[in-house]
């Protein structure tokens, strides 16, 4: 780039891991064309901005970051993607300031198109939006994306896209259908995290375990070949649909492989109306069954116990006092690790949104504290079953007043004081 270009640029990530592997991704690629990374509050020449959707608060906050950069610098080229960019693309035009907008069909060109506009100097010559020509749901194009923020942890992106339509979700419309990338690209992007020192591998996709839809190759082949990727020593699972965590991968993760135990598994409801209701695929029983199988096959005396972090959606419409307190006993019967706890959002375009028996928000509210101080309890007593197991924990890098953090395989955060020369490494402790 010339002296007189655009030099800087910074990177703003709303939502889940997945848009974190995606900035980052984005991030490697401006740096590559000779851009450099600048907080945002230092006034950047261009502001990519990856935004989330999946609540009405997430959209808010995505216009709200959007107007807070512009005021920052109102001359900087504003980026917009991510699921708010593809599902209210006129409302993100409108905003002033905004100069690209890429849909979910248009993540490959967000680095090329951007470092064209910036070069040609029409960053602030008005709005240009970069739209495809294929129709976003129905495109087999996949934007692989690994992230190298930090040193002892990636998030690996598989697979983009749902093909479910559960009845309350606009995903599918923001993503577009189930696609993956194949494995050996996965592999590939595996090996070059684990050549930046990169110890384990967190594999995200918006239904990971659909993986195989637009190559034939399945989760299980993706498994067993991350499995073999030297430098990498530990893998895990953030979220897997209990129908497609099935019996052969549980046992093939059982049998001593570099995934650990820990398992990110939706449920939304614990009522069975409620999951009818909400076109979910399976039932509470299934969903107990599952779990207890996959106890048997990971724990045994002297091991430690599975972690399970379980997805909970507080007041979807129709859900009682009834409904609610199943779910309630449902869950300590499962007894998850953790639980993930969201109110339900209204999405416009979504059966949900028209349903009948929509739930006040007071109510919401009630519901998630009470959601919340279940978590708490449930997982303190994880965290003492746990006690007097020996484990392995993978400590990060950062100084955090005196001390450094790090996870257990079954994900327990241990704190212990700051040793640099532990920074990276995976140490043996007792719980």
């Amino acid at each position: 780039m010339g002296k007189d270009m655009h030099k800087t640029i910074a990177l703003l990530t709303l939502g889940c891991k997945l848009n974190y592997a995606e900035t980052s991704t984005y991030e490697r690629g401006f740096v590559k064309a000779g851009l450099e990374v600048v907080p945002w509050q230092a006034g950047a020449d261009i502001y990519l901005i990856n935004t989330c959707s999946v609540t009405a608060t997430s959209d808010a906050k995505s216009r709200n970051l959007i107007r807070k950069v512009h005021r920052v610098n109102p001359d900087a080229c504003i980026v917009v993607t991510g699921c708010s960019a593809q599902l209210r693309r006129s409302e993100i035009e409108a905003i002033p300031g905004v100069s690209l907008v890429f849909g979910c069909n248009e993540k490959s060109k967000v680095v090329p198109e951007t470092i064209a506009v910036v070069q040609s100097r029409n960053s602030t010559q008005g709005l240009v939006s970069c739209r495809s020509a294929t129709p976003p749901c129905y495109s087999g194009s996949v934007f692989a994306a690994w992230s190298s923020g930090e040193r002892t942890r990636s998030f690996l992106k598989v697979q983009d896209g749902c093909n479910n339509f559960c009845k309350y979700c606009t995903v599918p419309y923001a993503r577009g259908e189930s696609r993956n990338v194949p494995v050996a690209q996965c592999v590939e992007n595996a090996r070059r995290a684990a050549s930046l020192g990169v110890k384990e591998i967190v594999l995200t996709g918006v239904n990971t375990g659909d993986f195989g839809r637009s190559t034939g190759e399945s989760f299980l082949d993706l498994l067993k070949a991350l499995n073999g990727v030297e430098g990498i020593e530990r893998y895990r699972i953030s979220s897997i649909e209990p129908n497609l965590l099935t019996e052969e991968i549980i046992d093939w993760t059982a049998s001593g492989t570099k995934f650990q135990p820990h398992f990110h598994i939706p449920l939304q409801s614990g009522s069975d109306e409620i999951l009818r209701r909400m076109g979910r695929r399976y039932d509470t029983d299934f969903f107990a069954r599952k779990l207890e199988y996959v106890r048997k096959a990971l724990e045994a005396p002297g091991r430690p116990l599975v972690f399970f972090g379980i997805d909970v959606m507080a007041g979807l419409p129709g859900e009682t006092d009834r409904h609610f307190a199943d779910c309630i006993d449902f869950l300590k019967s499962v007894r998850p690790a953790f639980i993930h706890v969201f109110p339900y959002s209204r999405r416009p375009g979504t059966e949900a949104a028209a349903m009948d028996g929509q739930v006040s928000e007071s109510v919401k509210k009630e519901r998630v504290a009470e959601l919340e101080k279940l978590c708490g309890t449930l997982h303190g007593e994880f965290v003492k079953a746990n006690k007097g197991i020996h484990e392995k924990v993978l400590f990060e890098s950062t100084d955090r007043l005196g001390y450094m953090e790090g996870y257990t395989g079954n994900y327990i955060r241990i704190r212990r004081p700051y040793e640099a020369s532990l920074s990276g490494k995976i140490v043996d402790v007792t719980i």
